[in-house]
């Protein structure tokens, strides 16, 4: 053992040291354990905090493993054999506003031995949004006898955050153009780059307190929430949507109204009624979606208020114009890679696109967890995953996936358990 690591720190360091230093270590009749100081930079504007922090120590070549969890920028390790060392930090962050961050960096391959006991490692920060969409299948499915389905369409809305987020009130809006187009609406009296221009809107019913979502929790909210798997409907279609907890509910009494709770609806067509469409069917060929909240003090009436009214130049149908800075979450998706140039909202909400690439395929994206840098899945001290958000939908999501409503085995809410 003693000889293996005297090769290997002289393979290392060969031209930048001397291995004389570690001959007497090689001959010594035992290895004298080390202890190591990791000092950490955290790349966070304005930082307050750091929680949750894992600290690790990892000699793949040996089989020596060390793992300590602090709150602190600064970690020791004891008792820790000489070797080559993988050394990763992650865990959370906060700035004196209390936004939250995951952050997380290593350094690879660092040799530890006597005179060199001491690891720097910058954390980069990643903001954590409190709700995203965790998952969409729009794609819809083929039946049996080779028709379209697309009522099995369903929205995950996942709490990434570390306190209770309540859904009460929370909007859920489908984007305009409904479509990826690389020819984009002209709006009358020009484009206002501080708003999404919604084609339709639903609310969270509750009033205030009645719908709270844990970290680690999420809810679906499908287009019509039955099993479609029962030879009524699509015996091929890859969901049994039955248990989601909400429903898009078109109060047209074309399809029964199923046992999850309805959403309200909002917006269309410059009016709060629903319409006369027979379900609320989003395209099939990738629309885009956001989740956002209203401020505290702020009146938002796209109905009222014809300051949240937008029209095509030419067009008799109205939009409602919704702030960027209410929106939590946003995701665009396209028909397939190659409308990658036909983005149709705001980078600031969304700097990419995500796709299946077909329609009435049975595929949906799924948002990627976050891991360590030694791949593990990354959780809070409760258990709770931690997803990735970088907006950028391009890179957050997996895509083509069978749907799977609560992928992950994530939580469910314990007022909907009660029901």
């Amino acid at each position: 053992m003693k000889k293996y690591i005297y090769q290997i720190l002289c393979a290392v360091l060969l031209g930048a040291t001397s291995c004389s230093g570690f001959s007497d270590a090689a001959n010594s009749e035992e290895v004298k354990p080390l202890q190591i100081d990791v000092n950490l930079k955290v790349d966070v504007d304005r930082l307050d905090k750091v929680k949750e922090l894992t600290f690790k120590l990892d000699n793949y070549a040996d089989g020596y493993h060390y793992t300590k969890k602090l709150n602190d920028v600064k970690g020791v390790f004891d008792d820790v054999v000489p070797g080559i060392y993988t050394v990763s930090v992650s865990g959370m962050a906060y700035d004196t506003d209390g936004t939250e961050y995951y952050v997380n960096g290593n350094a690879v391959n660092k040799a530890l031995f006597d005179g060199t006991t001491t690891v720097d490692i910058t954390l980069k920060g990643l903001k954590v949004s409190p709700l995203v969409f965790k998952e969409i299948y729009y794609a819809g499915s083929k039946t049996p006898s080779g028709t379209n389905y697309f009522r099995d369409q369903f929205y995950e809305i996942y709490n990434n955050s570390d306190q209770i987020q309540y859904l009460d009130g929370l909007y859920f809006a489908q984007l305009y153009p409904t479509n990826a187009t690389r020819k984009l609406p002209v709006w009358e009296g020009g484009t206002d780059d501080n708003v999404c221009y919604g084609e339709r809107v639903w609310r969270f019913p509750g009033h205030g307190t009645d719908y709270p979502l844990r970290p680690g929790e999420s809810i679906v909210i499908a287009q019509f929430a039955t099993n479609h798997r029962q030879a009524i409907y699509n015996p091929d279609s890859p969901v049994d949507c039955s248990s989601a907890e909400f429903e898009f509910f078109p109060f047209n009494n074309r399809l029964p109204d199923m046992p999850a709770t309805n959403m309200d609806h909002v917006f269309y067509d410059g009016k709060a009624q629903f319409g006369t469409m027979p379900q609320f069917l989003t395209a099939v060929f990738g629309s885009a979606f956001a989740l956002f909240q209203v401020p505290e003090g702020d009146n938002w009436d796209p109905v009222k208020d014809k300051n949240y009214q937008a029209k095509e130049v030419g067009k008799k149908n109205i939009k409602c114009k919704i702030p960027i800075n209410y929106i939590l979450d946003a995701v665009e998706c396209i028909n397939n890679e190659t409308y990658a140039d036909a983005k149709r909202i705001p980078a600031a909400v969304d700097a990419g696109m995500t796709w299946v690439g077909n329609t009435y395929c049975g595929l949906s994206v799924s948002r990627k967890v976050m891991r360590t840098e030694s791949g593990e899945m990354q959780r809070r001290d409760n258990g709770a995953l931690l997803f990735q958000d970088t907006n950028n939908s391009t890179d957050d999501f997996e895509r083509g996936l069978k749907p799977e409503l609560h992928r992950y085995e994530t939580g469910v809410p314990q007022w909907h358990k009660n029901k």
